[in-house]
């Protein structure tokens, strides 16, 4: 049975147990029912919430292991026993949720101040869809004998060997035991011979990853690394290691031996990267070293994908996943490992909903499970790096390049000096480069982190400047779709013949470059050339993004155009020069690791050149030379521009040095959140070590027909931040439609 329900009489009498249960709703902690019998915490079960049925989760009452400055003011009960309504179900079929994965959505929900019952949504998506996970089906041999009509073929005498080898399994796995194909296992069924069983654990068939299938070959500054790495997880207690290596170091490589001990412990193993679409080449080099494909956990995964790979990784048989954060909710029965890859990216932050750090909370994870954490980073973060200085992470570096390979050499384009002709974006000095490249067989990048045609449209009439009606954005143009498109609500108009504040018609122009107008300028300019453009809205799955690194892996492109999607990861070994369309993008506004970001996302495209035997080439189009973030590029001297950026940050207990939260006041009307926002302001939190800064409109001071209001809390960094957010915030109530939210380490500014 899939559940155990209780009978309306059970349900009435009063007798029995008081349970705690968190429902994923966006309450201040768990509700308490009643239940006949007691139940262990992490049960999952069906609950009535008003006129609903909902899945929900036995939970402790008080959440005592979250250290003191983390846990929330005590809830008190008031309802009597009498009058609490009761469990309607048990969902036996459903894994139950370990204790490490539910401290750490209370940890998360503590951390952010979330509600928790919206975080432990992220944990029972997968079984919540369709009123619970559904028992696994699949085949028996039936008893008695065989049918005396039963012509048994060798299909089908292979069928029943292999039910009598491994027992009950899905046809799925039984046409890969037997080699029979489904019909024949129907047919079977179908004579009786068969019957439907449900089955134990996963349906997942994958052959388990063999830590010694095929050992590499490493550098002897490799082997170090990967022998300090290999000792951390063999101590099989939290520890975290910094595992720097300049690009194309084989830091990866160096990592699996880790991934390796963890295999050999009988471990799980969590390996996070920031795209998507980096699992592609990821798996394939996972395969080559032990033998089989891990699990993939992303948003794009179908639905039974989901489900198996949940179950699989709850009964313990899925030994590694790779994905993105949202698996860092995943019910690891036994993690050993934990791998945070491109630990600097700032795509691991959770910008909406509950809002988290998946490198931070990364670490919790390890840290809850007893698990080593390893984070990889060609361009590590101020973060990171100032908790290696502080003794907190272990270190270890590759200073060079695995093989032949050796850095690229960066220069510096002056677009003062060689800026290309009116209406066009190249220089000529690149333009030339990348013939050369062409000549020589060799492939080349262009890079420009903006997708669409133009970041603006402007009338050339009445200066008009066409924006989100719902954003204070401007719409970009994406003339293969023929639209104007928001990139912060998605929405979308048809272009237009005529503006729409003077109605002047064939008067609007675009402004700028995105990676489409680089496109069309590549084909005038290298008709001959084959071409691939590289972005987010071009490349939509992984399918299609592992028919482009096809591609480009047989040399069937001659020249890449990326936006930020081609930064990080890839290695293309026949990629010899790289071309920053514009190397200044990122470094306005007034965002605080605006420089940071900036120089980490140019030193990964750049290490896209060269990474074979042939050397490599990049040249960054700049107005702006001499910026620091270009002369430590050209120099090479990532440590030195990270220390520059430290000496700006550490007078003012800026983050790494302090604590940062960000409050963000909204509402339909601008009155209305200001109001608030200066209600906020004159009633907060002062102290020794203490400011706020704000209210200010948001710099995207509309979002989505929201108006926007921020304030920032900044802290020394040994004041503990949420006592005092709760505290100021919780005599608040918000009227007219207003929200507060908070963001507590934010990332973004916007």
């Amino acid at each position: 049975m899939a559940e155990q329900r209780l009978s309306p009489h059970s349900r009435r009498r009063e007798a029995g147990h008081r349970l705690s249960v968190l429902v994923p709703r966006p309450f201040a902690g768990p509700l308490d029912y009643k239940f006949d019998t007691p139940l262990a915490p992490g049960t999952v079960v069906r609950v009535p919430l008003g006129r609903q049925e909902i899945v929900g989760c036995v939970w402790e009452a008080e959440p005592t292991h979250l250290p003191v400055d983390l846990r929330p003011p005590r809830s008190s009960r008031h309802v009597a026993f009498g009058s609490l309504r009761a469990i309607i179900s048990v969902e036996t079929h459903v894994p139950a949720l370990p204790e490490t994965l539910r401290h750490f959505i209370d940890w998360v929900a503590a951390y952010g101040l979330s509600a928790p019952g919206m975080v432990l949504a992220i944990a029972l998506r997968v079984p919540a869809q369709g009123g619970g996970m559904k028992p696994m089906l699949g085949w028996a041999r039936k008893a008695g004998p065989l049918p005396e009509s039963l012509r048994l073929t060798p299909a089908r005498n292979a069928v029943l060997a292999a039910l009598e080898a491994h027992g009950p399994a899905s046809t799925a796995a039984l046409s890969t035991q037997s080699g029979a194909s489904a019909a024949v296992i129907r047919g079977l069924a179908h004579a009786g011979v068969l019957e439907e069983s449900v089955l134990e654990g996963s349906p997942m068939s994958a052959t388990p990853p063999e830590p010694d299938y095929a050992p590499p070959t490493l550098s002897a500054e490799q082997a170090e690394a990967a022998h300090a790495l290999i000792e951390a997880v063999e101590e099989r207690a939290f520890n975290v290691t910094l595992l720097e290596g300049v690009t194309g170091s084989g830091k990866t490589e160096v990592y699996f031996e880790a991934v390796a001990a963890a295999l050999r412990q009988g471990r799980q193993v969590l390996v996070l990267v920031p795209e998507i679409a980096l699992t592609t080449q990821w798996t394939e080099r996972f395969a080559k070293r032990f033998g089989t494909i891990p699990a993939i956990w992303h948003s794009d995964l179908g639905q039974k994908a989901r489900r198996e790979t949940w179950r699989a990784v709850a009964d313990g048989q899925q030994r590694v996943v790779v994905g993105a954060r949202s698996a860092l909710f995943l019910p690891f029965a036994a993690l050993g490992l934990v791998v945070v890859d491109e630990e600097h990216e700032s795509t691991y932050k959770q910008e909406e909903g509950v809002l988290y750090h998946g490198r931070d909370m990364a670490i919790v994870r390890a840290r809850l499970a007893g698990a080593a954490a390893i984070l990889v980073s060609a361009t590590p973060s101020m973060e990171t790096l100032v908790n290696v200085q502080k003794g907190r992470f272990r270190h270890e570096v590759l200073e060079s390049r695995h093989g032949p390979a050796c850095m690229p050499e960066i220069s510096l384009i002056d677009m003062c000096d060689h800026g290309p002709e009116r209406g066009l974006f190249l220089s000529p000095l690149l333009c030339e480069s990348i013939e050369d490249g062409m000549k020589a067989g060799e492939q080349s990048m262009l890079f420009l982190n903006r997708r669409g045609y133009a970041p603006l449209t402007l009338c050339r009439a009445c200066g008009h400047r066409i924006q989100c009606p719902h954003c204070a954005a401007w719409m970009v143009e994406h003339r293969r779709r023929r639209i104007l498109a928001c990139h912060h609500c998605d929405y979308t108009q048809p272009l237009m013949k005529a503006c729409p504040a003077c109605e002047a018609e064939d008067s609007l122009v675009p402004i700028g470059p995105g990676i489409e107008r680089i496109h069309e300028e590549v084909q005038a300019r290298f008709p001959e050339a084959r071409l691939l453009v590289m972005a987010s809205d071009t490349l939509t799955s992984p399918a299609a993004m592992e028919e482009a690194v096809r591609k480009i892996a047989q040399k069937e492109v001659d020249l890449i155009i990326g936006t930020q999607i081609v930064a990080k990861g890839w290695h293309f070994p026949d990629l010899t020069l790289v071309g920053v369309v514009d190397a200044d993008l990122g470094l306005g506004g007034g965002d605080l690791r605006a420089a940071e970001r900036t120089m980490q996302l140019l030193h990964q495209v750049a290490g896209r050149a060269g990474r074979g035997s042939k050397p490599g080439r990049v040249m960054l189009q700049s107005y702006v030379g001499d910026h620091p973030v270009m002369q430590a590029l050209i120099e090479n001297d990532f440590i030195r521009f990270m220390e520059q950026e430290a000496a700006q940050r550490r007078p003012g207990f800026w983050p790494p040095y302090g604590r940062l939260a960000a409050v963000i006041v909204s509402a339909p009307k601008e009155t209305h959140a200001e109001a608030l926002a200066r209600h906020l302001a004159l009633n907060g939190p002062h102290g020794e070590g203490m400011e706020i800064l704000g209210p200010a409109p948001a710099p995207l001071a509309l979002l989505r027909g929201r108006y926007r209001f921020r304030l920032l809390l900044r802290t020394r960094r040994d004041i503990a931040l949420q006592p005092v957010l709760r505290h100021w915030l919780a005599g608040v109530t918000c009227k007219n439609d207003a929200r507060i939210d908070v963001d507590v380490d934010p990332v973004s500014f916007m």
